[in-house]
């Protein structure tokens, strides 16, 4: 129970009559900007015809969170006439709104009824994160989802900001033995991915260089080994993997019509390339792939084996393959001299401190990135902002979960990343 100022009342402060009913205690607000990301971001959720709203109540110099309530039930007033309505309250105080099937003279009339109510009482802080002197927005949601999703990101949602699962142990020697019977029989097709790496540079800007083909280690986990956690244990893991690559290329063995045409990447070992396993699948690969896959070397297996990753170059350069070192950081790209080591393209693991860099290590990080025959990826590319980053650091491929959004919206990457840039002005 609460007192007038908000602070919770003890027993002994509030005395109730018999009979009397007790005042409603105030919960906390909740909000929605997950729910919101998580629609803008799914591969379902169809936005050609839906339009927005985006009324900024945190401009207001005078304001509360009951401000969204209010104008969320005025919103519902017209909801009735809609084919579709959804709002949503978000962190900052603001209301967004996606609907069809609503006349936009309506709309606009109810949105300039909201913002006349406001500024009757208080004034605008400044202008909205659209570079307009106004409380509400109104826009096609297919051309500004991308500008949408990159104010929600920057006020903290994250892409992963999904409830943690709960904690497994990790996976046992019993266990490992168990998975490694049960893959040897199992068909992994279902599991195996594939991603494009989009270039937004050059010539061939918003084409798939390559796709990389992959296994998901978290829905195999799931089907074959739902108590234990894979990854836990490093030995384990990369022992797992080694296996996993064998397993890989035996599906691939038995067909790649599901991606011909089209360049191919594969996540391999250095010890799975000498292998025989490897020997059979490069002795089986169709005639059109010769010279369109590449091999993705992990950064860490590269460093421990050098030796075997001087023969796996070689071996490499003889049958046609390209190589890409995977894992990378800007530490990582400013201290190896990556064209010497053969390595044709280098993939950068994004992370949201590279938009915090150091200007000394900034500045080595671009003289490299662009003193090089080696083409860089920015990889794991889960927000508009990593794609942003990637255009002004001249990053030339980008690779993730945002760009796969994109593409499936409908739009191109590099127009995506060109709106986007209209509202970082602060680079």
């Amino acid at each position: 129970m609460y007192n007038l100022r908000g602070k919770r009342a003890g027993k002994d402060w509030v005395r109730v009559n018999p009979g009397e009913k007790t005042a409603a205690v105030p919960e906390k607000p909740q909000f929605d900007d997950h729910k919101l990301l998580t629609l803008l971001q799914s591969a379902k959720a169809e936005v050609q015809g839906l339009r927005l709203i985006h009324l900024h109540l945190s401009l207001l110099r005078e304001r509360d969170f009951s401000q969204q309530l209010a104008v969320r039930n005025i919103i519902a007033e017209i909801g009735a006439k809609a084919s579709f309505l959804q709002s949503f309250s978000i962190s900052n105080g603001d209301v967004i709104v996606l609907y069809k099937g609503l006349k936009l003279s309506s709309v606009t009339e109810v949105c300039q009824q909201i913002e006349q109510m406001f500024l009757a009482k208080t004034g605008l802080t400044g202008p909205n994160p659209y570079k307009e002197h106004s409380l509400y927005s109104i826009m096609e949601l297919s051309l500004n989802f991308v500008n949408v999703i990159r104010f929600i990101e920057a006020l903290g949602v994250g892409v992963g900001e999904a409830k943690a699962a709960d904690t497994k142990p990790p996976i046992t020697l019993e266990e490992l033995a168990k998975l490694e019977r049960s893959m040897a029989i199992f068909d992994l097709s279902p599991f195996l991915l594939n991603q494009p790496l989009i270039s937004i540079a050059g010539e061939k800007q918003n084409e798939a260089d390559y796709y990389e083909l992959y296994i998901s280690i978290k829905h195999l986990q799931e089907r074959l080994s739902p108590n234990f956690d894979i990854a836990a244990n490093k030995w384990l893991f990369n022992y797992f993997t080694t296996n996993l690559d064998s397993s890989v290329l035996k599906a691939l063995n038995h067909g790649l019509n599901f991606i011909r045409g089209k360049r191919i990447g594969i996540n391999v070992n250095l010890s799975t390339v000498i292998s025989s396993a490897f020997i059979k699948f490069d002795e089986r690969l169709p005639m059109d792939f010769r010279g369109n896959v590449v091999l993705e070397i992990n950064k860490g297996d590269m460093l421990e084996n050098l030796g075997l990753y001087q023969e796996v170059i070689e071996f490499a350069a003889d049958r046609q393959y390209t190589v890409c070192i995977d894992g990378l950081n800007a530490f990582w790209v400013a201290s190896l001299n990556l064209e010497n080591m053969g390595a044709d393209y280098a993939k950068i693991f994004w992370s949201p401190d590279m938009s915090e860099m150091h200007p000394d290590m900034k500045r080595d990080f671009q003289s490299r990135l662009q003193n090089t025959d080696t083409k860089f990826i920015l990889s794991r590319c889960d927000t508009v902002t990593s794609l942003v980053f990637a255009q002004k650091m001249g990053i030339p491929l980008v690779q993730g979960r945002a760009v796969d959004n994109i593409l499936r919206k409908g739009v191109t990457v590099l127009d995506a990343i060109k709106t986007a840039s209209a509202m970082d002005d602060d680079w």
